[in-house]
């Protein structure tokens, strides 16, 4: 009898096997002829060759399901274990307007006109402005842009960055070493990519330095190839900071800059170097802007109000 062993990486075995298993049970059923054993990551598989074939190809592709949709169940097994080799049983219908399947399969896409043009001139462009009060889903978006491009193998790693300014409160006195300091910070660039990856692979992902978080001090010298690289919070930095970035660029490279020049945190007569490239680029083809504003924000519908009532005092100023 021959067998065929398969280990799980970067894909947590209990959301792939289904609750007790559940999702090995229908296998079972689809391949009654073969001993399917589950254990911790591993599946072993005993019987004849041809099967063992048969199996590790439909295995794979329920691989290639989870790794694209985050989330394995009935049905998709079922389309799997029926189709034949030409069926392309991942699209649906809307799957253009689907920037990424989330974790448990949630879909996450752009939700306002501003957030699709954002989504449109990535398309187009290398590099691409963002500009907007917070809530708009600058970032986010960014982020979902930056998992399809690696996801699809248009880059081969994700660089998210933001200037180290202490928005009113002082990192230094933080305990811990530089990252332990830093991570608490960067805190809104972990939280969409945990929206959108699972645990195990985010973890894999960043120890291997497929995915890279960074203060933007640490791009000093670096030149970014095949890569997608998000700025955040680009207000914050100074000209010296925006003009080391923005060369940074490599081969086969997308930069998406977002920032809020709303919401400076630098000291008093440092020009931002967000407002300064947003005057200095605005003719440069290759370059796209986009302005989002408060109808874009999609946070609890009082930020909306909010940002309003600020603006409303702001112009009377």
């Amino acid at each position: 009898m021959n067998e065929l062993i398969i280990e799980l990486t970067e894909i947590n075995p209990r959301e792939f096997f289904g609750l007790q298993n559940s999702n090995i049970q229908i296998l079972k059923k689809y391949f009654p002829k073969l001993k399917i054993i589950a254990r911790g990551s591993k599946i072993k598989v005993y019987g004849d060759e041809e099967l063992l074939e048969e199996f590790d190809k439909r295995f794979n592709m329920l691989l290639e399901h989870f790794g694209k949709y985050n989330k394995l169940d009935e049905n998709a097994i079922e389309r799997v274990l029926t189709s034949d080799d030409s069926t392309d049983y991942t699209t649906s219908a809307k799957s253009g307007e689907v920037l990424v399947h989330g974790v448990g399969g949630k879909i996450i896409k752009a939700q306002t006109p501003n957030q699709r043009r954002l989504v449109e001139l990535m398309e187009v462009n290398d590099m691409v402005f963002a500009i907007g009060p917070a809530g708009t889903g600058k970032t986010y978006t960014g982020v979902a842009l930056a998992i399809k491009a690696l996801k699809n193998k248009q880059v081969k790693r994700i660089i998210l960055t933001r200037p180290a300014v202490e928005a009113g409160e002082n990192l230094g006195f933080l305990p811990g070493d530089l990252k332990e300091k830093l991570d608490p910070y960067m805190q809104p660039l972990y939280d969409g990519l945990r929206d959108m990856i699972p645990a195990e692979k985010l973890d894999s992902f960043i120890e291997k330095g497929i995915i890279q978080i960074a203060p933007m001090a640490f791009m000093r010298g670096r030149t970014l190839d095949n890569a997608f690289v998000i700025l955040d919070e680009a207000q914050n930095t100074t000209h010296a900071q925006m003009k080391m970035f923005l060369t940074r660029m490599g081969k086969n490279a997308k930069f998406l800059i977002t920032g809020d020049p709303g919401q400076i945190d630098l000291p008093r007569r440092v020009i931002s170097g967000l407002k300064e490239a947003l005057l200095v680029l605005k003719d440069v083809k290759g370059i796209g802007m986009v302005y989002l504003d408060d109808k874009d924000v999609i946070r609890h519908r009082l930020v909306r109000k909010v940002i309003a009532a600020y603006k409303e005092i702001e112009n009377q100023n």
